[in-house]
């Protein structure tokens, strides 16, 4: 190779580096908005606003939470995608809104594969499989015993149809061979008091949605949509122990605008992955019931990947059709 090409190259390769250098060194530029699809109080809310107070003290800039429901995550989508591809907004959402809504949408709005770039893999969260006190049932066994008893006279409440919720109780009830009625409402806002209430029998529910009702005796905790068990409450089993392999506790993710500069992602995921580290962050997410990881790009890449393969198995067995 002639030793002038040579020099061309290199000289294109210490700018490159100097770019991204530069890139990471001078960002954040301005505030950081992490974008939530959903109303406040939800989960990805909750993580959000742990997030934000720990991300502004690493990045030196106001870190703001800003929820933009609507749509099937796709006013929270169009927020992102009509931003500058700076880092400086941030989608903070579960992994399962991103898979169903090509599933549901013949015209989706967005493409999470082509739209976004994944920064981190927050955590896992599971969801607690919930009975009202008038159920005659105080463990799954019992509670599968009556639901083969009486095929179709138990129903749930979802947060809505294609809501990990639905997508969780439709999958458990192909494991376990059971038939109970499917009842959508707008929201867990809406159908956990539906559950408490007696409209509904159970419900799949994060954990802070439910533990006050628990320890009440309003509700009764039966499992876990998880493949293990949950520290918060080790007496209550796994589905997985009945359904081998049967894992529904979903991601909560952070992504970017496509185009986002490497070197900017790199940092924010680093800041993320510290923030997490840190106990009082890490005891937060865990009392919010989420297992906190801080994966890289690259973690979160392949659970993605394999998120949305389960999800799209869920969605054929619940029957979803794209509207």
């Amino acid at each position: 190779m002639p030793s002038t090409l040579i020099k061309v190259l290199l000289a294109m390769a210490c700018a490159v580096g100097a770019a991204a250098a530069h890139a990471q060194a001078t960002f954040p530029s301005g505030p950081v908005t992490l974008v939530v699809p959903y109303v406040p109080g939800g989960l990805p809310d909750t993580v959000a606003r742990i997030l934000s107070q720990r991300l502004q003290v690493a990045l030196g800039q106001p870190v703001v939470v800003e929820n933009k429901p609507g749509a099937s995550g796709a006013v929270a989508a169009a927020a992102i995608a009509q931003a500058p591809a700076d880092g400086l907004k941030l989608l903070v959402t579960d992994g399962q809104l991103l898979a169903i809504t090509p599933l549901l949408s013949s015209k989706p709005s967005y493409d999470a594969n082509k739209d976004f770039v994944p920064v981190s893999l927050v955590g896992t969260a599971p969801l607690f499989l919930a009975v009202n006190a008038n159920v005659k049932a105080n463990n799954l066994d019992e509670l599968i015993a009556l639901a083969k008893s009486k095929p179709g006279a138990l129903n749930y409440g979802s947060a809505g149809i294609g809501s990990p919720h639905h997508l969780t109780a439709e999958a458990m009830k192909d494991g376990l061979g059971i038939f109970i009625t499917h009842i959508p409402f707008r929201g867990s806002g809406a159908s956990m008091p539906a559950m408490i209430g007696g409209q509904v029998d159970m419900v799949f529910a994060s954990p802070p949605s439910l533990m006050g009702f628990v320890k009440s005796g309003q509700a009764r905790l039966i499992a876990i949509n998880a493949s293990k068990r949950s520290a918060l409450a080790p007496d209550v089993p796994a589905l997985a122990e009945k359904i081998p392999g049967f894992d529904f506790a979903f991601n909560v993710v952070v992504l970017a605008k496509t185009g986002t500069p490497p070197a900017v992602v790199t940092k924010l995921s680093q800041a993320i992955a510290a923030a997490l580290k840190q106990p009082e962050a890490a005891e937060a997410l865990r009392t919010a019931g989420v297992d906190p990881i801080g994966g890289s790009p690259e973690d979160l890449a392949k659970a993605m990947r394999a998120e949305g393969a389960l999800v799209a198995a869920a969605a054929k067995r619940a029957n979803l059709k794209a509207e």
